[in-house]
């Protein structure tokens, strides 16, 4: 018998059962609907699994000392939900090392859903001394978990704002928003057992070079405040490509060790 035949005959079956049932019962009464469960829709974003963002970095007199490479590595469950996995990490060049041993590598979880950081973490080497911080982001409870080692282990559990970001995912994470010249807006970021808060001003466009050529990009000035609301660092900027990519194609910090400069050579 095929399916509209069975469906048509439990369809009878029932209702000839009802109609015998009433005179022993009334039938009960249904039960009103309950709110409808909104469904979880993933943020758009204009990176994808596997993009790969090679920078030249320069310091102060060093023309290039390093290489800092971001990448995309996979999407994937995660704290109850999906999570990209992104991480950066630099080295300095070979002829630098000689004087430097430098490594630092950043990473983080960021959620596809809220576009928040679940966790992330900071990894360095410089000469013999090893550090490592990791960040734990409870959302429910606006709370984080910070580690900080180093030769021992420091802990600290502290309140954080709802929307809270560390230092790698506030970079990718601007790239989805849509924001234009003129415009400024604030972020609220903790990674390094802080609560510090991000001021970005938009300006531009303006044509820079890279290792793909020169690239119409969005300037974006950013101001560091602390939990005080002192300024944190000077003359730091970011530039953005103006296209569907966002690609950060230039990064300048001036710190106390000197100036930093980043420059996209490749994008894959």
């Amino acid at each position: 018998m095929n399916r509209p035949a069975v469906i048509a005959l439990v369809g009878v079956t029932l209702t000839s059962f009802e109609i015998s049932a009433q005179r022993a019962r009334r039938p009960a009464a249904t039960p009103p609907a309950g709110p409808a469960v909104p469904r979880r829709i993933e943020h758009a974003v204009p990176f994808t699994v596997g993009e790969t963002l090679t920078y030249d970095v320069s310091w102060s007199a060093y023309v290039t000392a390093g290489t800092a490479v971001a990448t995309v590595k996979e999407k994937k469950p995660s704290f109850n939900s999906t999570a990209y996995y992104v991480v950066a990490e630099g080295r300095p060049t070979p002829l630098v090392s000689k004087l430097y041993s430098l490594y630092y590598k950043m990473d983080s979880l960021i959620d596809s859903y809220t576009l928040l950081p679940q966790r992330g973490s900071i990894y360095s080497e410089e000469g013999k001394r090893h550090r490592f911080r990791t960040t734990l982001f409870d959302r429910r409870a606006n709370t984080v978990h910070f580690e900080y080692q180093v030769e021992g282990t420091a802990k600290a559990d502290f309140a954080v704002s709802p929307v809270a970001q560390d230092a790698l995912s506030a970079i990718y994470v601007l790239r989805a928003v849509p924001f234009k010249a003129g415009e400024r807006m604030t972020m609220p970021i903790c990674d390094n057992g802080t609560n510090d808060k991000l001021q970005v001003d938009i300006t531009g466009p303006e044509s820079v070079r890279t290792g793909r050529g020169n690239v119409n990009a969005l300037r974006l000035n950013l101001t560091l405040f602390d939990a005080r609301n002192q300024r944190v660092g000077r003359n730091t900027a970011m530039w953005m490509s103006d296209d569907a990519r966002r690609l950060p194609v230039q990064l300048r910090a001036d710190l106390p060790i000197g100036s930093f400069n980043l420059v996209l050579r490749e994008a894959r």
